[in-house]
């Protein structure tokens, strides 16, 4: 017994070529016309000086015009003991101001799993990260436990290892416990995200310094447009514990 298509003539060597070629042709158009599709930014969350703790506060900071730089805290450092009016001072800086955040010390670790000790070397950072991600899926109207075994990724922008030279510097022996490595690394910071939301995407950290943030959306956009079927999450953080970067901006400025 016969097949159908038995008695059709094969195709020319000419004609198959022509056909691969539409074929091709086909396959590029669609992956050009991905390139120009547009990325939607559906939720938002946010930290910054001045008491910003939500978009509309950011908002209503920007509307307002409000100034958020002010003295250094206390719970940072001591502004007078690092303050020299003489700019290139040997371990001052000429300035008592900055931008900071309030409140970073407040954080819930067993709301995300996190036991209490472990918290006690966790970075602020990874700590804020978590609050922000948590509050921009809320803001998107997205229940964290629908993105559990999904294709998400996590692009996040982080350049500050200010806290881990703060625990060298107070040299206590007991903050270098079991959960100090992955307390401070930038690399857990995007993977604690991950980790805690179950999410299988790609998980990247990425520090180039003050680009950091654009980076790390930019490389969230490429991956979207390359065709990859990922939702992302592309928060960027930078805190300021210790005086040490601030007395190496002072010096490059003076």
């Amino acid at each position: 017994m016969t097949g159908k298509d038995d008695n059709k003539p094969a195709l020319s060597p000419l004609k198959r070529a022509y056909l691969k070629l539409e074929e091709l042709q086909a396959r590029l158009e669609v992956a050009e016309g991905r390139k120009r599709e547009p990325v939607a930014v559906i939720g938002m969350g946010c930290r910054f000086p001045g008491g910003v703790r939500t978009p509309a506060d950011y908002w209503r900071l920007l509307e307002d015009g409000v100034d958020a730089v002010g003295e250094v805290p206390a719970d940072r450092w001591d502004a007078d003991a690092f303050y020299d009016p003489t700019p290139n001072t040997p371990g001052k800086m000429f300035t008592r101001a900055g931008a900071f955040l309030d409140g970073i010390d407040g954080f819930d670790p067993q709301f995300f799993g996190i036991a209490p000790r472990e918290a006690m070397s966790l970075d602020p950072q990874q700590r804020l990260l978590l609050e922000v991600v948590w509050e921009a899926l809320e803001n998107a109207g997205i229940a964290p436990d629908r993105l559990v075994n999904s294709p998400t990724g996590v692009f996040m922008g982080v350049a500050s290892s200010d806290y881990g030279q703060l625990q060298a510097y107070l040299g206590d022996d007991a903050m270098f416990d079991a959960y100090h490595a992955s307390g401070i690394a930038h690399s857990m910071a995007s993977g604690r995200i991950s980790y805690v939301l179950g999410l299988m995407g790609p998980s990247m950290s990425i520090d180039t310094a003050c680009s950091s943030s654009l980076v790390a959306v930019h490389q969230a956009c490429q991956s979207l447009l390359a065709g990859e079927r990922i939702r992302f999450t592309p928060p960027a953080i930078a805190t300021r514990h210790s005086p040490a970067s601030r007395l190496w901006h002072a010096w490059r400025t003076a």
